[in-house]
């Protein structure tokens, strides 16, 4: 059972900021510029929508591969297989290479290649050991506002000496690691489903924060190759969270090797600004608890995740949430979250009731920018509201922020 909730509350009292002139950093002018790159718009993959020069194309591409690879075949799916199944991959491969038939082929038939040497068809059920990376460095959680399988990256682990040592200390190791990046994005392309109009391409998140950049250029040179080598048009979307200063630098390293598509595809957020940039594209369930959203890997085996109301929070600014209509021994439960936090927080209980006291649930307290969602409960012994408060008045940044309950009555427990 699920009351209403009675509006927001949120008087205001916003400080007035006075603009100031500054030297905009290599981040600030990248993140610039990608906002304003609009340009990159994902393939529907419907042949109506396609200029007969694509068609052509097209057909052209499959009457070369009679020729060479007639039963060859990617994620289970004939390349011959005259349906939109294979018409989907055919397409992503010519239009990483701009529908010119001879580079698409070529592009193709060293995929064909690397997979079989890969053995990538095999790697989906294989153990390679790297249960310490799971859910940390690598792994596909929840899906984007549309529907796209979402992969997050985290290298941070790996400022670690002793752990970079054992995991990519030399040549084997990172040959070894590197099979274990494709097993989890091979993951995620299962989940999709190559059909026109259909979900055929996820989106991958890459958390730079405490990332050692020095060590893990070789590596993430050659995860970058490798994917876009063999993996054409399946990224739909490239978000870079806390972005350091010496992105400049791998910038610099990567930028030959991407072409302008890739480039429009990517979304790049500095430090400080992830939750508001990733609930753009992801909603707040759906984003992990660590980058500022509700979702906790053990809620996941639960099902599907129950849906967040989001809310901002101006600068100046406090904002009460009221949830109403709470029956006497009923247990509300409740998750709530604020980008950024840096902000008194606190919960309290108000009895319908004349003569009855309001009870203090959490006091208020000072959250850390650091800290993950809330996830608490109360037992209510009389009829009620709760009172969720959030308290920005001594900043002027605005943040934003969500949360979701569950209301259990007595008579459900009982």
């Amino acid at each position: 059972m699920e009351p209403p909730t009675s509006p927001i509350s949120t008087p205001q009292n916003p400080h007035q900021q006075s603009p100031q002139k500054h030297k905009k950093s290599f981040v600030t002018s990248l993140i610039s510029s990608t906002i304003r790159s609009s340009s990159f718009r994902e393939d529907t993959y419907f042949l109506s929508h396609l200029k007969s020069s694509e068609r052509k194309a097209l057909q052209e591409l499959k009457n070369k591969l009679k020729t060479s690879h007639g039963s060859d075949s990617m994620w289970g799916i004939p390349l011959l297989g005259q349906d939109e199944e294979s018409d989907v991959i055919l397409l992503k491969f010519l239009r990483a290479r701009d529908f010119k038939v001879s580079d698409s082929l070529q592009m193709l038939t060293k995929c064909l290649v690397w997979r079989k040497h890969f053995e990538v068809d095999k790697i989906i059920e294989q153990d390679l050991g790297f249960e310490e990376l799971e859910g940390v460095v690598a792994y596909m959680q929840g899906c984007d506002r549309e529907k796209h399988p979402v992969c997050y990256n985290a290298y941070g682990v790996f400022k670690d000496r002793d752990m970079y040592e054992r995991i990519l200390g030399d040549e084997e190791k990172l040959k070894k690691f590197l099979r274990w990046r494709v097993q989890v994005l091979e993951r995620g392309i299962r989940l999709l489903q190559f059909k026109p109009g259909g979900v055929n391409s996820i989106i991958q998140v890459t958390d730079l924060k405490d990332m050692p950049k020095r060590e893990l250029i070789v590596a993430s040179n050659q995860i970058l190759s490798l994917f876009q080598d063999n993996y054409p048009e399946m990224v739909a979307r490239k978000i870079f969270i806390n972005v350091p200063w010496y992105f400049s630098v791998l910038y610099s390293m990567f930028s030959p090797f991407l072409t302008q598509r890739t480039k429009s595809k990517w979304v790049i957020c500095k430090e400080g600004n992830v939750a508001d940039t990733l609930y753009k594209y992801i909603r707040p369930e759906n984003v992990p608890v660590q980058f500022g959203g509700l979702s906790r890997s053990s809620d996941l085996r639960n099902g599907p995740p129950k849906p967040a109301s989001e809310f901002t929070v101006k600068g100046g600014e406090k904002v009460n949430i009221q949830i109403e209509g709470i029956e006497g021994g009923a247990t509300i439960t409740w998750d709530i979250v604020v980008g950024g936090w840096e902000l008194d927080y606190s919960a309290e209980f108000v009895p319908i009731a004349e003569g009855s006291y309001t009870i203090v649930v959490e006091k208020p307290r000072r959250t850390a920018a650091t800290e993950e969602a809330i996830h608490n409960s109360f037992t209510a012994k009389e009829a009620g509201k709760l009172v969720l408060s959030v308290d920005n008045t001594a900043s002027r940044k605005r943040k934003v922020a969500a949360y979701r309950y569950v209301v259990v009555s007595k008579s459900t427990t009982s």
